[in-house]
């Protein structure tokens, strides 16, 4: 077995890495983040399994926006269990799912929320936070690509009626043009 410098050194990079060690502090241990309120962002949804009896669920990613906290994230998981599913509908109709084909695609913008989290502690004393409730406080729509194809920008504003009176995009709407993104790109594809 080598030593690590002889490995850097092969690959040309034992100044850099050395660098990079020599300049960059050592993070600390995993926290929670303390309880209370926070604006935070929803940057990411993920299909997900329990670990201990594989219920289906899904993983919203939270991100702090603003504060001392800012950059950190959170967890807050949506259970697909009869006991759970009030619950679990209520928080993914925040965000615009009214059908579970949706959660198939990528969270179509970034959602910024109003967080409270508490901090929950397991039978073994380890503490981990808890999301108690978030509130959609507004919408952030991704950069539009110039160069993709009929690349209109979108708006939308978390609490839109959705009636069409306004002529804009309701949270709703993301998902139903997410999904004739996908269509056009597979019938460009084809063609």
């Amino acid at each position: 077995m080598g030593k690590l410098s002889d490995i850097l050194r092969e690959q040309g990079s034992l100044d850099t890495i050395k660098s990079a060690w020599d300049s960059t502090a050592a993070a600390g241990d995993f926290d929670c983040l303390p309880k209370g309120e926070y604006i935070a962002d929803i940057v990411k949804g993920d299909a997900i399994e329990s670990r201990t009896k594989g219920t289906p669920g899904y993983r919203l990613t939270f991100e702090v926006a603003e504060g001392d906290h800012a950059g950190s994230r959170f967890w807050h998981e949506c259970w697909f269990t009869e006991a759970a599913m009030s619950r679990t509908k209520r928080d993914l109709e925040k965000l615009g799912v009214s059908d579970l084909q949706q959660l198939e695609r990528p969270l179509p913008a970034v959602f910024r929320c109003n967080v409270k989290l508490s901090i929950r502690r397991d039978d073994d004393g380890n503490e981990s936070n808890r999301v108690r409730r978030f509130d959609v406080m507004e919408v952030i729509q991704p950069t539009p690509d110039a160069f993709a194809p009929n690349s209109e920008p979108m708006t939308a504003a978390a609490g839109d009626s959705g009636n069409g009176d306004d002529g804009g995009t309701t949270v709703n709407d993301l998902f139903d043009d997410a999904a004739n993104d996908d269509d056009d790109q597979s019938e460009r594809e084809s063609a």
